[in-house]
């Protein structure tokens, strides 16, 4: 009978990855993500893979983020030679995130084992590298949505859109069993129907096993408009208190979302700032991306957007200032107010942001938003939880500028939004709970049972199933 082992994403947010090994000897990973937030998390990044990468078939991916991708280079490394299966979209993105990735692991690597030698320690080598990278995006074999390919003998994939972010998808995997055909469904990250620019998650009516993401299991997001208004009163407050408005943001998806956003306040005249600096070159590479792409965005939006002339997301905000190099970025730390500046990483763990944190964190005139969800143990749950004090790098600073947390610009499905999408499901196929906390996972749980009369399943690293 064909096999399911949950390898990853298993009562934690991160580290999407499953295996599906069927009768006839297929082997296809689905997701190959790696772990964020705390450390000890991220230091199962070293550890062995649960398998011999040499031994599977096919790599599926959902998306690009690399909760869902990042160690895909490793699995290269390892001795994976086959393909790497996605949508057109995350196959540009992926190709973008995983070098940049990549870049880090190196300069990581090297200033880690600098560190080391001073106190007569061996060196430390990267998770992977550049090299590794390049290898990876040459497996690389985008589909389309809406299509069915075999991926591997008996193992055909059907990618439809998630409304995650640009590429993302919702995974449906047919498995042959001996004459009987098994469909695994499998949520990926679902889209918040409130999100700009993305389309609303697909629905699916059939599926003998779904795998439903619950990141926000535990809650619904605010209105749309409730949060725009929000935002647009931090805004005008941070212009009266005199200070910046400091946005962490990701790459892809998130920073996309906030420039839509913004470029709506200008457009409405109320945008108070004086510029909009965009200071992640990930994030500039991203929106080239995007802006190749807007033939897929949301047709209202997309009605909006060429209303006003406009192609590029970017265009839509005339004040928005991109940053790419070193130099640019630090030149924004001699603007002490009046000044918007999106940077990353999301959840503050590295990136430019820490940077602006060090130079304006302390100041009661700043104002900080997180736009999403900050994972245990970053720095970013650290200042949301309440923190008086940071350590940003090897320093220790105050935390006195005002923080605000706007849990409506996520671009995952709320619980209701779980919810709704998984009842178009016939005949109540098992479920199973990942992505999420476990808190999360059993809250969302609760509702399944209360509100469809549906049993969940919450599995445990490592568990394995029939299909």
């Amino acid at each position: 009978m064909a096999l399911l082992s949950f390898l990853g994403a298993i009562q934690q947010v991160t580290g999407s990855c499953y295996l599906i090994e069927s009768r006839d000897g297929a082997r296809v990973l689905l997701d190959c993500g790696m772990r964020q937030g705390r450390r000890e998390e991220e230091e199962g990044n070293r550890a062995p893979f649960a398998f011999d990468p040499k031994t599977l078939d096919a790599v599926v991916i959902s998306h690009a983020h690399l909760d869902h991708t990042g160690l895909l280079p490793k699995l290269v490394a390892k001795g994976y030679r086959g393909p790497i299966f996605a949508t057109e979209a995350t196959c540009d993105l992926m190709e973008l995130m995983l070098l940049d990735a990549a870049n880090i692991q190196e300069k990581d690597a090297e200033w880690e084992s600098k560190w080391r030698a001073r106190l007569g320690k061996p060196p430390v080598n990267p998770l992977y590298t550049v090299a590794d990278t390049e290898n990876t995006l040459k497996r690389l074999h985008p589909l389309p949505y809406g299509q069915a390919h075999e991926v591997a003998k008996g193992v055909s994939v059907t990618y439809h859109d998630a409304g995650h972010i640009l590429g993302s998808a919702i995974v449906e995997l047919a498995v042959q069993d001996h004459h009987i055909t098994r469909h695994l469904v499998f949520s990926g990250d679902l889209g918040n129907t409130c999100s700009p620019l993305m389309k609303d998650p697909a629905t699916l009516t059939r599926a003998d096993v779904v795998l439903l993401e619950s990141t926000y299991g535990d809650r619904d997001h605010r209105c749309s408009a409730d949060t725009l208004d929000e935002l647009a009163e931090i805004l005008q407050a941070a212009h009266r208190d005199g200070g910046n408005v400091l946005i962490p943001a990701f790459a892809v998806g998130r920073t996309q979302d906030l420039i839509y956003y913004l470029g709506r306040f200008y457009q409405e005249g109320r945008l108070p700032q004086q510029a909009v600096f965009l200071d992640s070159p990930m994030a500039i590479r991203a929106n080239a991306i995007y802006s190749r792409y807007h033939g897929s965005f949301d047709p209202a939006d997309r009605a909006e957007l060429q209303a006003h002339g406009v192609k590029r997301v970017e265009d839509w905000l005339p004040i928005l200032r991109t940053t790419p190099t070193p130099e640019e970025s630090m030149a924004i730390n001699r603007i002490k107010r009046g000044a918007i500046i999106i940077a990353g990483s999301g959840m503050c763990t590295g990136g430019r942001i820490v940077q602006h944190f060090k130079h304006n964190l302390w100041r009661e005139e700043c104002h900080i938003v997180f736009p999403g969800f900050q994972a245990k143990g970053t720095l970013g749950r650290a200042i949301v939880e309440g923190a008086s004090t940071v350590r940003v790098l090897h320093q220790r600073i105050a935390v006195k500028a005002k923080v605000h947390t706007l849990g409506g610009f996520s671009a995952h499905a709320g619980q209701s939004q779980l919810l709704d999408w998984v009842k178009h499901f016939d005949h109540h196929p098992e479920l199973y709970l990942v992505h999420g906390e476990l808190e999360k996972m059993q809250a969302l749980q609760a509702a399944l049972r209360e509100r469809l009369d549906w049993i969940a399943n919450i599995p445990e690293p490592g568990e394995q199933i029939a299909l």
